[in-house]
C-alpha cells in the first residue's frame, strides 16, 4: 500500500445463519413482551422473574411514574450493570441485547397501547396466553444461546461466585416466593393463578424447545444398504453410518444404516426405504439434541 493512500476497512462477514438468528431472537423478545405486557401486567400474574417482581413493587409503591413496565425496565438495567461489573466479558452480548430490547418494547407498548383492564373477564384464558407467549419467546431465545436477562443474570453471578450447584432450583424457589406473595397482595384467586402459571411455565418452555429441535433418528436393518445410502446422499444431501450386524435367530449377516434427519425428511426416507427394501426393519425415535454438521453446533 502506498504511503498516504486510504486504508480499506473490511467489514465482518455476516452469513445467512447469523441473519436468521438475529430475526429469531428479536421475534422471541417480541413474543415475550407481548405476553408480559398484554396478559401478565393487567391480570397481576406474578409468575416469578423480574416481571413478577415489578408487578408486586408497582402495587406496593403506587406511583403514576413507576408503572410495572417502568419498574421492570429499571430492575433490568440495574441487573445489567451488576452483570457487567461481576461478570465482565463473560457476560453475553445477546443477554444484554435481549434484556434492553425486552424492557424497551414493554415500555413502548405502555406508551402506545395503554392497558387499564384485561382483554377479557376470563382469567384462565388470559393465563394461557400469559404463559404461552413468553414461553415460546423464551424458548426461541434459549435455542439461540440467548436469554432475556433478569434473574438469569443473578444465576450467572451465583454460579461464578458461590458453591451453589443447582442454580435452577434456587431460582425456582425465589420465583415461587414471588408468586406466593401475590396471594397476600392481590388476593387468593390471583395468587393461585400465579402459582399455577409458575408450574406450567417450566413445562411449556421445555416442550417448546424440544418441539423446535425435534428430529428423527433412524436405525434401518437392511440387506440393501447401498441403495438406501445412495438415496440419503443423492436425494437428501445427507450422510449416514453403516455398521455390520447379524440376526440373533437366523445368524444371517445384515447391515444397519444409522441416520438423523428433520421431520419432513423422515417421512420421505421411511417411504423410500420400504420401496427399496420391503423387508427392512426400521427403528425410528424422536430426538431433540443432535450436535454436528447439518444440525446444531456447541
Amino acid at each position: 500500500m502506498e504511503e498516504g493512500s486510504p486504508k480499506h476497512l473490511s467489514l465482518p462477514h455476516v452469513g445467512r445463519e447469523e441473519v436468521k438468528n438475529f430475526f429469531v431472537i428479536n421475534a422471541g423478545v417480541f413474543l415475550l413482551s407481548l405476553g408480559v405486557y398484554f396478559f401478565k401486567f393487567p391480570n397481576n400474574f406474578t409468575t416469578g422473574g423480574v416481571s413478577g417482581l415489578a408487578i408486586i413493587l408497582g402495587r406496593l409503591i403506587p406511583s403514576p411514574v413507576l408503572s410495572p413496565a417502568t419498574m421492570m425496565s429499571v430492575i433490568n438495567i440495574a441487573l445489567l450493570v451488576v452483570g457487567f461489573i461481576f461478570l465482565g466479558r463473560g457476560f453475553g452480548f445477546w443477554t444484554a441485547y435481549c434484556s434492553v430490547m425486552f424492557s424497551f418494547e414493554t415500555w413502548l407498548f405502555e406508551k402506545v397501547l395503554p392497558m387499564e383492564t384485561p382483554f377479557t373477564d376470563q382469567p384462565l384464558l388470559e393465563l394461557c396466553f400469559a404463559i404461552m407467549l413468553p414461553a415460546v419467546g423464551s424458548a426461541l431465545l434459549f435455542n439461540n444461546n440467548a436469554s432475556s436477562g433478569g434473574t438469569d443474570i443473578v444465576a450467572m453471578i451465583l454460579k461464578k461466585y458461590t458453591s451453589i450447584t443447582d442454580i435452577g432450583k434456587a431460582l425456582f424457589v425465589s420465583d415461587g416466593l414471588i408468586a406466593l406473595s401475590s396471594c397476600f397482595i392481590f388476593g387468593m384467586r390471583t395468587g393461585l393463578f400465579s402459582l399455577l402459571g409458575l408450574f406450567l411455565k417450566a413445562f411449556v418452555v421445555d416442550s417448546v424447545i424440544e418441539s423446535i429441535n425435534l428430529c428423527k433418528f433412524f436405525a434401518i436393518v437392511t440387506s440393501k444398504p447401498q441403495e438406501i445410502c445412495d438415496y440419503i446422499i443423492q436425494d437428501m444431501n445427507r450422510s449416514s453410518t453403516v455398521i455390520d450386524a447379524m440376526g440373533a435367530y437366523s445368524h444371517a449377516g445384515c447391515k444397519v444404516v444409522l441416520i438423523a434427519c428433520r421431520r419432513g425428511e423422515a417421512i420421505r426416507l421411511r417411504q423410500r426405504c420400504k420401496v427399496l427394501d420391503p423387508q427392512c426393519f426400521m427403528f425410528i425415535t424422536n430426538t431433540s439434541e443432535i450436535i454436528g454438521k447439518g444440525f446444531r453446533t456447541v
